[in-house]
């Protein structure tokens, strides 16, 4: 099975850091985020290879050299992103899918300790064609406060709370046949975006599964700046990830 990491993202909410260094090169407790994400998912006996898209073009490149000098576990690729959306950049992987019956795509901006032999599990239990991870509590960066009748009975500091909705996460395993889909999606447009425009009719055949993982840790690093406002978390996240 093959590891998908998109790491082509612009990195516009990272301002001015990502002018110089691609988001997913953002340090993270020594090491570039992307490197975190590479160890963990190889950690993994089903992952047998690692396919890496990003603009190397462009700063991207920085991934690359990084990686040169880097013992890691399972075969490592680098792909050139095809600057189509989300959905567009995944079509010219088919070949390098193979005939695996599924892949694991992971958006490098996602820093979790999910466990993926479980989503695995769960995506072949429900034979849907997609498995979104996905939340129903979040913890919450400012303060809180119980109120009724206009008066302040308890505060709250950064509280979990339960969401109304489930939050989706950027972490799939995804049937290689919805490659087809976006192929035939192409014709009619060249920006294709995965949730929008290819998982959003597949839910109203309800053909995706979502993954709950429940209390798992998870942040979506935007920028060097959220690692330093959530440093607790983090360190909980890599640690679990070496576990």
């Amino acid at each position: 099975m093959k590891a998908v990491i998109l790491a082509g993202g612009r990195g516009t909410r990272g301002k001015p850091f990502t002018d110089y260094f691609p988001k997913a090169m953002i340090p993270i407790e020594g090491k570039p985020l992307i490197d975190h994400i590479v160890q963990y998912v190889s950690s993994f006996g089903f992952i047998d290879e690692v396919i890496i898209l990003a603009d190397y073009n462009g700063i991207g490149s920085q991934i690359q050299g990084y990686f040169e000098n880097r013992t890691i576990k399972k075969k490592i690729r680098f792909v050139q992103d095809s600057q189509s959306g989300t959905g567009g950049d995944l079509v010219h992987l088919s070949s390098l899918l193979g005939k695996s019956s599924e892949f694991l795509l992971w958006f490098a901006d996602n820093l979790t300790p999910v466990d993926l032999g479980k989503m695995l599990k769960f995506y072949k239990k429900k034979k849907s064609t997609a498995c979104v991870a996905t939340r129903g509590y979040r913890k919450e960066e400012t303060g809180y406060a119980v109120v009724k009748d206009g008066l302040i009975l308890e505060f709250k500091e950064k509280p979990i709370i339960k969401l109304a909705m489930v939050e989706c996460l950027g972490i799939y395993i995804l049937a290689t046949k919805i490659l087809k889909l976006i192929k035939s999606k192409q014709r009619k447009q060249k920006q294709i975006n995965l949730s929008y425009d290819i998982l959003q009719g597949l839910s109203r055949n309800q053909s995706i599964s979502a993954f709950d993982i429940e209390k798992t840790p998870w942040i979506d690093v935007e920028s060097p700046t959220k690692i330093e406002r959530n440093q607790e978390i983090v360190k909980n996240i890599i640690k679990k990830m070496k576990t």
